[in-house]
């Protein structure tokens, strides 16, 4: 299988211009042909979002050629410990990311050369030691733009396993138009474009958020059908009573990336219904390909709290406490996965991108959760999440939970206590918030520093920044 079907089309938001059939086939063909002529070894690949770094991605993968997508917007250090760790044959995309987004100085080791196809280029001199392993296909950083050490390691067989189960979970097919709102190094983002080209849909590349005028222009001149978000642009669509029946077209919104409040999962399942329309929520991570759950949109409200059963190919179980796995429904433990989409494994140096498969298919997933009589997966928080207060083990995922209804809020451990930052609100809000947890959890009010925040940050993928939070306690 491929992951380009005949059918599927790029349509460049920007010119009008669209790609597809054989001037599709024949513009990849070129970059492969591009590929061919570069030492051997993986690609790193600097990724806006614009039709040439779609191009250089989806060129790497219907050519055999690994490749590791990267936030343009990455610190320069952290690219060069990148390539002076992993050895990439080449770093493409030098152009990308706009103002301010750059690549730092060519490395020791390298030269660089204007390719008539990929534009600049760093290549590098001598081939590395380590040749990647030939399954290999793409390699994302399991924290986006924080420069995490780690890659996750794809093969090709499990990015498109997963393009073809989410394909079948939302019943795409070529009359399909998807906008390009997340960043393509992100998973999320990687998955509307791989399951969309490969249902032989149209992907319409537009560089904007979903607070941009821009984008919303797109959508309406090109007839979008589908939106992707995480909770983040979610909350702000709330916030300024953005409404899909504006856009006749539109008539899929899919939620993944986090936990969003019931209440706003029960709001935009009512407003993309009354126009004939579904919401889905679905839930992954990066080592998965990365989704591995979609809850039907027939299932809400009733199942409003659940991110649905596994995907076409995939089954989940539960490791309980004693470390027993199982499939009984209601045992609360954490969530294994198993299914064609899971990853190779974790790569820290060059020489891990040779390595084989060493996960076999199953993925423990590190979150807490059950599974209902039908297989439905209910999340309770991650396994790390996890605080004390006066010396009591608590679950942020839980404290969450608890006053979720003010809005946005993020629990993180102190010491000896809980902070939790809660966005829009103020003072006073912050004291009710303290004393309902107290109350709920029968401790001193003390226990929780509730902290007004204007907004919660934010990485570039839309996420929330866990770390810039927890360097704040």
């Amino acid at each position: 299988m491929r992951l380009v079907h005949p059918a599927a089309r790029l349509l460049d938001a920007a010119s009008g211009v669209t790609l597809g059939g054989p001037d599709l086939a024949a513009r990849l063909a070129r970059v492969g042909e591009a590929y061919a002529a570069l030492p051997p070894g993986v690609l790193f690949a600097r990724s806006g979002l614009g039709v040439e770094a779609v191009l250089r991605y989806v060129g790497a993968v219907e050519a055999g050629r690994p490749v590791a997508l990267l936030d343009p917007a990455l610190d320069p250090a952290v690219l060069a410990d990148f390539v002076h760790r992993f050895e990439p044959a080449a770093v493409l995309g030098l152009a990308e990311g706009g103002a301010g987004a750059d690549p730092g100085a060519l490395p020791k080791g390298y030269r660089e050369v204007t390719d008539a196809v990929l534009g600049p280029v760093w290549v590098r001199e001598h081939a590395p030691a380590a040749r990647p392993h030939p399954d290999l296909a793409v390699l994302l950083a399991t924290s986006g733009s924080t420069g995490d050490p780690k890659f996750v390691r794809l093969s090709r067989d499990a990015v498109l396993a997963n393009a073809t189960a989410i394909g079948t979970a939302l019943a795409l097919d070529p009359t399909e138009v998807a906008p390009t709102n997340l960043p393509l190094y992100y998973s999320f983002g990687m998955s509307v474009v791989n399951s969309h080209l490969a249902a032989g849909a149209t992907v319409l590349v537009v560089d904007g958020g979903v607070l941009a005028r821009e984008f919303w222009q797109a959508t309406a001149e090109h007839g979008a059908t589908s939106l992707a978000g995480v909770p983040h642009h979610y909350e702000m669509l709330h916030r300024i009573r953005w409404t899909p029946a504006r856009y006749p077209t539109l008539r899929t919104l899919t939620q993944a990336g986090g936990r969003l409040r019931d209440e706003l999962i029960l709001a935009f399942h009512e407003k993309i219904s009354a126009v004939g329309g579904r919401f889905h929520v679905m839930w992954g991570c990066t080592e998965a390909g990365p989704r591995m759950s979609t809850l039907p949109a027939e299932a809400l409200p009733e199942r409003v709290g659940s991110v649905g059963p596994a995907l076409a190919g995939g089954a989940f179980t539960v490791l309980d406490p004693d470390g027993v796995e199982t499939s009984a429904p209601e045992v609360v433990g954490e969530l294994v996965y198993r299914g064609p989409n899971v990853m190779m494994g974790y790569a820290e140096r060059a020489a891990d991108l040779a390595r084989g498969d060493d996960q076999g298919g199953v993925l423990r997933t590190g979150d807490l959760g059950r599974l209902d009589a039908d297989g439905y997966v209910w999340l309770r928080g991650r396994l790390s999440r996890f605080g004390k207060v006066f010396g009591v083990r608590v679950n942020l995922h839980d404290i969450e939970e608890m006053v979720r209804d003010h809005g946005p809020v993020v629990a993180v451990s102190g010491p000896d206590r809980v902070v939790i930052f809660a966005e829009g609100v103020d003072a006073a809000t912050a004291g009710q918030i303290a004393g309902r947890l107290a109350e709920r959890l029968r401790t001193h009010r003390t226990g929780f520093d509730v902290r007004p925040v204007e907004r919660l940050p934010q990485l570039s993928n839309g996420k929330i920044d866990y770390r810039a939070l927890e360097a704040q306690v």
